[in-house]
């Protein structure tokens, strides 16, 4: 009689663990106990995608052969391959106006470097600068004019855009004794408004000297007269 109802409570144990023990097995991961374990407890950390970046990017003015310049570096950190763009552009405003230069494709983790002329800028066949933002040449004479980019010249905003985009510093490169950045004779007349007062300033020493040296010599003259009475 004993063995029996040792035997039924087992039998009993087997029928209620077995839904128990289908219940743990079958328990969706993440799902949290009454002890509060679950994938946090267990070291789980959901992984936050690294975003895009232009980090190292550069860019700057420069002059060479009388035309002004915009050199730039553009390097797209993107170890995830997230970003939706691969073409490089440089996005020019003032708050009124604006252009866009296209700066070529670049590849993650590779710099994309070179040069594109400041907008309103030329050069000739020579490769030397001869037309330059906010100047138009007309009636043999250069004359300052808004058109042609001319708003370049002030304050401005320069953005690099590939998706992500960064905020640059950028403004127009000054002349200088090896590189103008506007036509010669505006150039000259920024060097020195006196250069024609100079000019006569050299006719009057020039004129200056010569009477100096005939009083010289007229006295001279004067000396081997007085000598010989």
């Amino acid at each position: 009689m004993r063995n029996m109802i040792l035997s039924f409570i087992a039998a009993a144990v087997l029928v209620v663990g077995a839904p128990l023990a289908a219940s743990a097995v079958d328990e969706p991961p993440g799902a949290t106990d009454s002890a509060g374990t679950g994938d946090d407890a267990l070291g789980y950390t959901p992984r936050t995608p690294q975003q895009p970046t232009l980090a190292g990017t550069t860019v700057a003015p420069s002059c060479s052969a009388d035309a002004p310049w915009i050199e730039y570096s553009v390097l797209l950190v993107d170890p995830q391959n997230l970003s939706s763009g691969h073409t490089a552009t440089l996005v020019l405003s003032d708050g009124t106006h604006s252009t866009t230069l296209t700066l070529g494709t670049v590849t993650a983790g590779v710099p994309l470097t070179g040069r594109v002329l400041w907008p309103g800028a030329s050069v000739g066949a020579d490769g030397r600068g001869n037309g330059w933002p906010g100047w138009t040449y007309a009636g043999g004479q250069w004359t300052a004019s808004d058109d042609n980019f001319g708003w370049t010249r002030g304050a401005i905003t320069a953005t690099v855009e590939v998706n992500p985009s960064l905020a640059v510093a950028l403004s127009y490169p000054p002349s200088s004794p090896a590189c103008r950045t506007a036509p010669a004779e505006i150039r000259a007349a920024a060097a020195g408004a006196a250069l024609p007062a100079t000019g006569g300033d050299i006719a009057l020493a020039a004129g200056v000297g010569v009477a100096g040296a005939g009083l010289i010599a007229m006295g001279g003259a004067l000396v081997v007269r007085r000598r010989r009475s």
